[in-house]
Protein backbone atom coordinates (compact mmCIF):
# COMPACT_ATOMS: atom_id res chain seq x y z
CA UNK A 1 0.00 0.00 0.00
CA UNK A 2 1.02 3.52 -0.58
CA UNK A 3 1.77 5.81 1.90
CA UNK A 4 -1.26 7.73 3.59
CA UNK A 5 -1.45 11.04 2.96
CA UNK A 6 -1.63 13.19 6.78
CA UNK A 7 -5.44 13.22 7.80
CA UNK A 8 -7.70 11.20 10.00
CA UNK A 9 -5.47 8.35 10.29
CA UNK A 10 -5.23 5.47 13.41
CA UNK A 11 -1.54 6.94 13.90
CA UNK A 12 -3.17 10.35 14.65
CA UNK A 13 -5.57 9.23 16.93
CA UNK A 14 -3.07 7.10 19.36
CA UNK A 15 -0.50 9.96 18.82
CA UNK A 16 -3.91 12.53 20.27
CA UNK A 17 -3.98 9.90 23.02
CA UNK A 18 -0.07 9.39 23.61
CA UNK A 19 0.00 13.11 23.96
CA UNK A 20 -1.90 12.77 26.97
CA UNK A 21 0.66 10.01 28.48
CA UNK A 22 3.92 10.86 27.57
CA UNK A 23 6.10 14.85 27.22
CA UNK A 24 5.14 15.30 23.39
CA UNK A 25 3.28 11.94 22.76
CA UNK A 26 6.46 9.78 22.99
CA UNK A 27 9.58 8.48 24.55
CA UNK A 28 12.24 9.69 22.82
CA UNK A 29 11.83 12.84 21.45
CA UNK A 30 13.77 11.79 18.42
CA UNK A 31 10.88 9.88 17.32
CA UNK A 32 8.73 13.21 16.69
CA UNK A 33 7.90 14.68 13.82
CA UNK A 34 5.26 17.14 12.52
CA UNK A 35 2.37 16.90 12.27
CA UNK A 36 2.92 13.49 13.91
CA UNK A 37 4.69 10.00 13.67
CA UNK A 38 3.32 7.09 12.00
CA UNK A 39 2.89 4.75 14.76
CA UNK A 40 4.01 0.60 14.28
CA UNK A 41 1.80 -2.61 14.20
CA UNK A 42 4.79 -4.52 13.08
CA UNK A 43 8.04 -5.24 11.27
CA UNK A 44 9.82 -7.61 9.17
CA UNK A 45 13.15 -7.37 7.43
CA UNK A 46 13.85 -4.18 5.90
CA UNK A 47 10.52 -3.05 6.00
CA UNK A 48 8.48 -1.04 9.10
CA UNK A 49 4.56 -2.14 8.90
CA UNK A 50 2.60 0.88 10.10
CA UNK A 51 -1.07 0.65 11.98
CA UNK A 52 -2.49 2.62 8.97
CA UNK A 53 -2.05 -0.09 6.74
CA UNK A 54 1.76 1.53 5.09
CA UNK A 55 4.53 -0.48 4.82
CA UNK A 56 8.12 1.81 4.94
CA UNK A 57 11.29 0.81 3.87
CA UNK A 58 13.58 1.44 6.38
CA UNK A 59 16.49 3.15 6.54
CA UNK A 60 16.21 4.30 10.52
CA UNK A 61 16.70 0.73 11.66
CA UNK A 62 16.21 1.69 15.22
CA UNK A 63 18.85 4.57 15.03
CA UNK A 64 21.12 2.06 13.72
CA UNK A 65 20.43 -0.97 16.24
CA UNK A 66 19.32 -3.49 13.39
CA UNK A 67 22.33 -4.56 11.46
CA UNK A 68 20.60 -7.86 10.32
CA UNK A 69 16.93 -6.04 10.04
CA UNK A 70 14.00 -6.66 11.42
CA UNK A 71 12.81 -9.81 13.60
CA UNK A 72 15.83 -12.02 12.05
CA UNK A 73 14.85 -15.15 12.55
CA UNK A 74 18.13 -16.39 14.20
CA UNK A 75 17.91 -13.79 16.80
CA UNK A 76 14.26 -14.69 17.71
CA UNK A 77 14.58 -18.34 18.28
CA UNK A 78 17.44 -17.47 20.50
CA UNK A 79 15.11 -15.45 22.98
CA UNK A 80 12.00 -17.59 22.33
CA UNK A 81 14.23 -20.37 23.83
CA UNK A 82 16.01 -18.38 26.74
CA UNK A 83 12.29 -17.30 27.28
CA UNK A 84 11.65 -20.73 27.69
CA UNK A 85 14.00 -20.71 30.93
CA UNK A 86 13.32 -17.88 32.57
CA UNK A 87 13.44 -13.64 31.88
CA UNK A 88 15.72 -12.43 34.89
CA UNK A 89 17.13 -14.43 37.63
CA UNK A 90 19.42 -11.69 39.87
CA UNK A 91 22.21 -13.99 39.33
CA UNK A 92 24.95 -15.09 37.39
CA UNK A 93 24.45 -17.00 33.86
CA UNK A 94 26.74 -18.89 31.32
CA UNK A 95 25.09 -16.71 28.57
CA UNK A 96 26.51 -13.87 30.05
CA UNK A 97 29.96 -15.01 29.79
CA UNK A 98 29.73 -16.12 26.65
CA UNK A 99 28.72 -12.90 25.51
CA UNK A 100 31.59 -10.84 27.14
CA UNK A 101 34.42 -13.58 25.58
CA UNK A 102 32.58 -12.93 22.44
CA UNK A 103 33.12 -8.96 23.35
CA UNK A 104 36.62 -9.76 23.95
CA UNK A 105 37.75 -11.24 21.12
CA UNK A 106 36.28 -8.56 18.38
CA UNK A 107 37.29 -5.89 20.78
CA UNK A 108 40.80 -6.66 22.32
CA UNK A 109 40.88 -3.09 24.05
CA UNK A 110 38.19 -4.32 26.39
CA UNK A 111 40.56 -6.99 28.62
CA UNK A 112 37.66 -6.65 31.09
CA UNK A 113 33.96 -5.24 30.81
CA UNK A 114 30.63 -4.90 32.12
CA UNK A 115 27.15 -5.19 31.02
CA UNK A 116 24.93 -2.54 31.60
CA UNK A 117 21.31 -1.66 29.56
CA UNK A 118 22.13 1.78 27.74
CA UNK A 119 24.67 3.53 26.21
CA UNK A 120 23.58 6.42 28.84
CA UNK A 121 24.94 4.00 31.42
CA UNK A 122 27.62 2.79 29.65
CA UNK A 123 29.09 6.20 29.05
CA UNK A 124 28.29 7.41 32.54
CA UNK A 125 30.37 4.66 34.44
CA UNK A 126 32.76 4.78 31.74
CA UNK A 127 33.55 8.34 32.92
CA UNK A 128 33.13 8.00 36.53
CA UNK A 129 35.77 5.16 35.91
CA UNK A 130 38.35 7.13 34.40
CA UNK A 131 37.49 9.69 37.27
CA UNK A 132 38.03 7.29 39.91
CA UNK A 133 41.13 6.11 37.98
CA UNK A 134 42.96 9.06 37.42
CA UNK A 135 41.58 11.18 40.87
CA UNK A 136 40.77 13.78 38.32
CA UNK A 137 37.59 15.91 37.35
CA UNK A 138 37.44 16.94 34.04
CA UNK A 139 36.39 15.33 31.07
CA UNK A 140 36.58 16.76 27.17
CA UNK A 141 33.65 16.30 24.82
CA UNK A 142 32.94 17.24 21.15
CA UNK A 143 30.48 19.54 19.98
CA UNK A 144 27.84 17.34 18.26
CA UNK A 145 28.79 13.75 20.22
CA UNK A 146 25.91 12.63 22.34
CA UNK A 147 27.06 10.29 24.57
CA UNK A 148 23.43 10.03 26.47
CA UNK A 149 21.29 12.00 28.78
CA UNK A 150 23.61 11.75 31.85
CA UNK A 151 24.88 15.50 33.25
CA UNK A 152 28.33 15.17 32.77
CA UNK A 153 27.92 14.81 29.21
CA UNK A 154 25.13 17.42 28.49
CA UNK A 155 27.38 20.66 28.21
CA UNK A 156 27.94 22.90 25.84
CA UNK A 157 30.56 25.26 25.08
CA UNK A 158 30.33 28.60 26.89
CA UNK A 159 31.49 31.66 25.21
CA UNK A 160 34.36 30.57 23.58
CA UNK A 161 36.11 29.22 25.99
CA UNK A 162 36.82 25.80 27.41
CA UNK A 163 36.46 26.46 30.79
CA UNK A 164 32.93 28.01 30.45
CA UNK A 165 31.13 25.36 29.55
CA UNK A 166 26.89 25.56 30.01
CA UNK A 167 24.77 23.61 30.68
CA UNK A 168 22.74 22.03 27.48
CA UNK A 169 19.48 20.74 29.25
CA UNK A 170 17.76 22.13 32.33
CA UNK A 171 18.34 20.66 35.65
CA UNK A 172 21.98 19.50 34.32
CA UNK A 173 23.59 22.05 37.52
CA UNK A 174 26.36 24.65 35.90
CA UNK A 175 28.93 23.68 38.40
CA UNK A 176 28.54 19.74 36.68
CA UNK A 177 29.03 21.26 33.23
CA UNK A 178 31.88 23.20 34.11
CA UNK A 179 34.15 20.10 34.72
CA UNK A 180 32.90 19.44 30.71
CA UNK A 181 35.45 21.43 28.50
CA UNK A 182 33.38 20.98 25.12
CA UNK A 183 35.57 21.25 22.29
CA UNK A 184 35.04 21.30 18.28
CA UNK A 185 35.56 18.44 16.30
CA UNK A 186 38.10 17.87 13.96
CA UNK A 187 39.91 20.75 15.52
CA UNK A 188 43.73 18.79 16.49
CA UNK A 189 44.96 22.73 17.68
CA UNK A 190 41.74 23.78 20.25
CA UNK A 191 42.17 19.95 21.47
CA UNK A 192 46.32 20.60 22.54
CA UNK A 193 45.36 24.29 23.93
CA UNK A 194 43.04 22.58 26.10
CA UNK A 195 45.49 20.08 27.15
CA UNK A 196 48.08 22.65 27.76
CA UNK A 197 45.73 24.68 30.03
CA UNK A 198 43.73 21.99 31.49
CA UNK A 199 45.68 19.17 31.21
CA UNK A 200 47.18 17.58 34.70
CA UNK A 201 43.05 17.61 35.46
CA UNK A 202 41.94 16.19 32.73
CA UNK A 203 40.41 12.28 33.31
CA UNK A 204 39.08 11.64 30.39
CA UNK A 205 38.66 12.57 26.70
CA UNK A 206 35.28 10.87 25.26
CA UNK A 207 33.87 10.96 21.36
CA UNK A 208 32.14 9.14 18.91
CA UNK A 209 35.34 8.48 16.46
CA UNK A 210 32.60 8.86 13.99
CA UNK A 211 30.10 11.34 14.58
CA UNK A 212 26.28 9.92 14.07
CA UNK A 213 24.42 12.39 16.21
CA UNK A 214 24.69 15.40 14.04
CA UNK A 215 24.36 13.95 10.99
CA UNK A 216 27.09 12.06 9.48
CA UNK A 217 30.40 13.65 10.44
CA UNK A 218 34.21 11.59 9.65
CA UNK A 219 37.73 12.56 11.64
CA UNK A 220 39.66 13.95 9.08
CA UNK A 221 42.81 11.96 8.30
CA UNK A 222 45.13 11.20 11.14
CA UNK A 223 43.10 12.82 13.78
CA UNK A 224 42.38 10.18 15.94
CA UNK A 225 45.90 8.72 16.07
CA UNK A 226 46.75 12.31 17.06
CA UNK A 227 43.88 12.07 20.20
CA UNK A 228 45.39 9.16 21.38
CA UNK A 229 48.79 10.18 21.30
CA UNK A 230 48.22 13.52 22.89
CA UNK A 231 45.77 11.86 25.68
CA UNK A 232 48.38 9.31 26.49
CA UNK A 233 51.06 11.98 26.87
CA UNK A 234 48.95 13.63 29.58
CA UNK A 235 47.64 10.27 31.35
CA UNK A 236 43.85 10.97 30.37
CA UNK A 237 41.61 8.15 29.87
CA UNK A 238 40.38 7.81 26.05
CA UNK A 239 37.08 6.70 25.77
CA UNK A 240 35.40 5.65 22.49
CA UNK A 241 31.97 6.05 22.51
CA UNK A 242 31.40 3.01 20.32
CA UNK A 243 27.54 2.72 20.89
CA UNK A 244 26.47 3.24 16.84
CA UNK A 245 30.32 2.38 15.73
CA UNK A 246 30.64 -0.64 17.37
CA UNK A 247 30.00 -3.77 14.80
CA UNK A 248 28.79 -1.14 12.71
CA UNK A 249 32.12 0.08 10.90
CA UNK A 250 33.96 -3.05 11.19
CA UNK A 251 33.16 -6.40 13.24
CA UNK A 252 35.38 -4.49 15.44
CA UNK A 253 34.31 -0.96 15.25
CA UNK A 254 36.03 2.22 14.52
CA UNK A 255 38.66 1.14 16.83
CA UNK A 256 39.52 -1.39 14.05
CA UNK A 257 38.53 0.45 10.82
CA UNK A 258 40.74 3.47 12.04
CA UNK A 259 43.65 1.68 13.48
CA UNK A 260 43.34 3.07 17.20
CA UNK A 261 43.01 1.96 20.64
CA UNK A 262 41.40 3.61 22.94
CA UNK A 263 42.00 2.87 26.87
CA UNK A 264 37.82 2.34 27.25
CA UNK A 265 35.22 1.37 24.73
CA UNK A 266 30.96 1.92 25.51
CA UNK A 267 28.93 -0.56 22.96
CA UNK A 268 25.24 -0.46 22.43
CA UNK A 269 22.70 -0.63 19.91
CA UNK A 270 23.80 -3.52 17.37
CA UNK A 271 25.43 -5.58 20.69
CA UNK A 272 21.03 -6.13 21.78
CA UNK A 273 19.90 -7.70 18.19
CA UNK A 274 17.38 -5.48 19.05
CA UNK A 275 17.14 -5.78 22.85
CA UNK A 276 18.47 -3.48 25.29
CA UNK A 277 21.77 -4.26 26.56
CA UNK A 278 25.30 -1.99 26.59
CA UNK A 279 28.74 -2.32 27.36
CA UNK A 280 31.83 -0.66 28.87
CA UNK A 281 34.79 -2.02 29.36
CA UNK A 282 38.77 -1.31 28.71
CA UNK A 283 42.15 -2.40 30.11
CA UNK A 284 42.30 -3.88 33.07
CA UNK A 285 44.33 -1.53 35.57
CA UNK A 286 40.60 0.38 34.36
CA UNK A 287 38.11 -1.95 35.40
CA UNK A 288 39.78 -3.24 38.11
CA UNK A 289 38.36 -0.08 39.70
CA UNK A 290 34.83 -1.33 39.55
CA UNK A 291 32.56 -2.99 42.71
CA UNK A 292 32.88 -5.37 44.13
CA UNK A 293 36.75 -5.50 42.75
CA UNK A 294 37.19 -2.05 43.63
CA UNK A 295 35.98 1.08 45.00
CA UNK A 296 34.02 2.81 41.33
CA UNK A 297 30.44 1.82 42.51
CA UNK A 298 27.95 0.70 39.47
CA UNK A 299 25.03 -2.04 40.21
CA UNK A 300 21.71 -2.47 37.64
CA UNK A 301 19.26 -5.30 38.41
CA UNK A 302 18.38 -5.90 34.12
CA UNK A 303 22.35 -6.06 33.94
CA UNK A 304 23.54 -8.96 31.77
CA UNK A 305 19.84 -9.91 31.11
CA UNK A 306 19.72 -13.44 30.26
CA UNK A 307 17.27 -12.50 26.87
CA UNK A 308 18.85 -9.82 25.92
CA UNK A 309 22.16 -11.21 26.34
CA UNK A 310 20.81 -14.39 24.29
CA UNK A 311 20.11 -11.81 21.44
CA UNK A 312 23.65 -10.08 21.93
CA UNK A 313 25.52 -13.42 21.63
CA UNK A 314 23.40 -14.88 18.39
CA UNK A 315 23.79 -11.21 16.49
CA UNK A 316 27.70 -11.25 17.27
CA UNK A 317 28.16 -14.91 16.28
CA UNK A 318 26.25 -13.59 12.77
CA UNK A 319 28.41 -10.70 12.32
CA UNK A 320 31.43 -12.80 13.02
CA UNK A 321 30.78 -15.86 10.58
CA UNK A 322 30.09 -13.90 8.09
CA UNK A 323 32.10 -11.02 8.15
CA UNK A 324 33.55 -10.71 5.34
CA UNK A 325 30.17 -11.02 3.26
CA UNK A 326 28.54 -8.70 5.12
CA UNK A 327 30.25 -5.68 5.38
CA UNK A 328 31.80 -5.85 1.81
CA UNK A 329 28.05 -6.11 0.62
CA UNK A 330 26.37 -2.95 2.89
CA UNK A 331 29.46 -0.83 1.81
CA UNK A 332 28.65 -1.07 -2.03
CA UNK A 333 24.69 -1.11 -1.28
CA UNK A 334 25.64 2.26 1.11
CA UNK A 335 27.78 3.46 -2.12
CA UNK A 336 25.25 2.96 -4.25
CA UNK A 337 22.94 5.41 -2.00
CA UNK A 338 25.19 7.73 -1.43
CA UNK A 339 25.68 7.98 -5.69
CA UNK A 340 22.25 8.46 -6.03
CA UNK A 341 21.66 11.14 -3.39
CA UNK A 342 24.52 13.07 -4.96
CA UNK A 343 23.24 12.47 -8.43
CA UNK A 344 19.60 13.67 -7.48
CA UNK A 345 20.60 16.36 -5.94
CA UNK A 346 22.98 18.03 -8.74
CA UNK A 347 19.89 17.34 -11.19
CA UNK A 348 18.26 19.38 -9.14
CA UNK A 349 20.53 21.94 -8.67
CA UNK A 350 20.66 21.38 -4.91
CA UNK A 351 23.48 22.03 -2.89
CA UNK A 352 24.36 19.40 -0.38
CA UNK A 353 27.26 17.24 1.10
CA UNK A 354 26.64 13.61 0.91
CA UNK A 355 28.82 11.49 3.73
CA UNK A 356 28.93 7.90 3.88
CA UNK A 357 30.73 5.23 5.82
CA UNK A 358 30.38 1.69 5.65
CA UNK A 359 26.69 1.18 6.10
CA UNK A 360 25.77 4.56 7.48
CA UNK A 361 25.05 7.56 5.45
CA UNK A 362 23.43 10.86 5.53
CA UNK A 363 23.33 14.62 3.15
CA UNK A 364 23.22 17.82 4.28
CA UNK A 365 21.90 20.35 2.82
CA UNK A 366 24.50 22.30 2.57
CA UNK A 367 27.15 24.16 0.13
CA UNK A 368 30.34 24.31 2.17
CA UNK A 369 31.95 20.91 3.68
CA UNK A 370 31.13 19.51 6.80
CA UNK A 371 33.41 18.76 9.39
CA UNK A 372 31.88 19.34 12.52
CA UNK A 373 28.71 20.26 14.80
CA UNK A 374 29.29 24.27 13.77
CA UNK A 375 29.44 23.20 10.13
CA UNK A 376 26.82 21.28 9.93
CA UNK A 377 24.40 24.11 11.94
CA UNK A 378 24.62 25.92 9.02
CA UNK A 379 22.35 23.08 7.14
CA UNK A 380 19.00 24.21 5.70
CA UNK A 381 16.61 22.33 8.39
CA UNK A 382 13.75 23.23 6.22
CA UNK A 383 15.21 21.82 2.81
CA UNK A 384 15.60 18.51 4.66
CA UNK A 385 12.23 18.67 5.92
CA UNK A 386 10.94 18.58 2.88
CA UNK A 387 13.46 16.08 1.44
CA UNK A 388 12.18 13.64 4.24
CA UNK A 389 8.48 14.53 3.71
CA UNK A 390 8.85 13.81 0.53
CA UNK A 391 10.64 10.22 1.18
CA UNK A 392 8.00 9.49 3.64
CA UNK A 393 5.34 9.74 1.13
CA UNK A 394 7.24 7.21 -1.55
CA UNK A 395 6.84 5.05 1.55
CA UNK A 396 10.76 5.26 2.48
CA UNK A 397 11.66 6.18 5.87
CA UNK A 398 14.91 7.44 7.32
CA UNK A 399 15.55 9.49 10.74
CA UNK A 400 13.25 12.44 10.80
CA UNK A 401 16.55 14.91 11.40
CA UNK A 402 18.84 16.50 9.51
CA UNK A 403 21.38 15.60 12.41
CA UNK A 404 20.95 11.55 12.61
CA UNK A 405 22.06 9.38 10.31
CA UNK A 406 20.67 6.67 7.92
CA UNK A 407 21.31 2.95 8.44
CA UNK A 408 21.38 0.02 5.98
CA UNK A 409 20.94 -3.55 7.10
CA UNK A 410 21.49 -6.95 5.64
CA UNK A 411 18.18 -7.50 4.94
CA UNK A 412 17.85 -4.52 2.26
CA UNK A 413 17.70 -5.43 -1.13
CA UNK A 414 18.39 -4.50 -4.65
CA UNK A 415 14.76 -3.93 -5.06
CA UNK A 416 14.35 -1.87 -1.85
CA UNK A 417 17.50 0.51 -3.50
CA UNK A 418 16.03 1.11 -6.87
CA UNK A 419 12.93 2.25 -5.10
CA UNK A 420 14.49 4.45 -2.95
CA UNK A 421 16.64 5.46 -5.63
CA UNK A 422 13.55 6.71 -7.32
CA UNK A 423 12.09 8.15 -4.27
CA UNK A 424 15.23 10.59 -3.66
CA UNK A 425 14.84 11.84 -6.74
CA UNK A 426 11.18 13.22 -6.29
CA UNK A 427 12.65 14.09 -2.31
CA UNK A 428 15.15 16.50 -4.12
CA UNK A 429 13.00 18.07 -6.38
CA UNK A 430 10.43 19.08 -2.95
CA UNK A 431 13.50 20.10 -1.38
CA UNK A 432 14.87 22.47 -4.33
CA UNK A 433 11.25 23.81 -3.93
CA UNK A 434 12.60 25.79 -0.60
CA UNK A 435 14.17 28.91 -0.45
CA UNK A 436 17.47 28.82 1.01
Amino acid sequence: MDAVKVGDTRSKSLFEKAKTCFPGGVNSPVRAFEPYPFFIESAAGSRLHSVDGVSYIDYCMAYGALILGHAHREILEAVHRQIDKGTLYGAPTEIEVSLAELIRKLYPSMEKLRLVNSGTEATMHAVRVARGFTGRKKIVKFEGCFHGSHDAVLAKAGSGAAAQSIPNSRGVLEETAGNTIVLPYNDFQALEQAFMKEGSDIAAVILEPVIANAGLILPVDGYLKKLRKLASNYGSVLIFDEVITGFRLSIGGAQQYYGVEPDMTTLGKILGGGFPIAAYGGKKALMQMVAPEGAVYQAGTFSGNPVSAAAGYTVLQILSLKKNEIYSKLEKQCRVLHHAIADAAADRNVDTQVHSLASMFQVFFNGKPVVNYECAKGSNVSKFKSYFKALLEKSVFIPPSQFETCFLSTAHTDEDLQATTEAFDCAMKAAASVGS
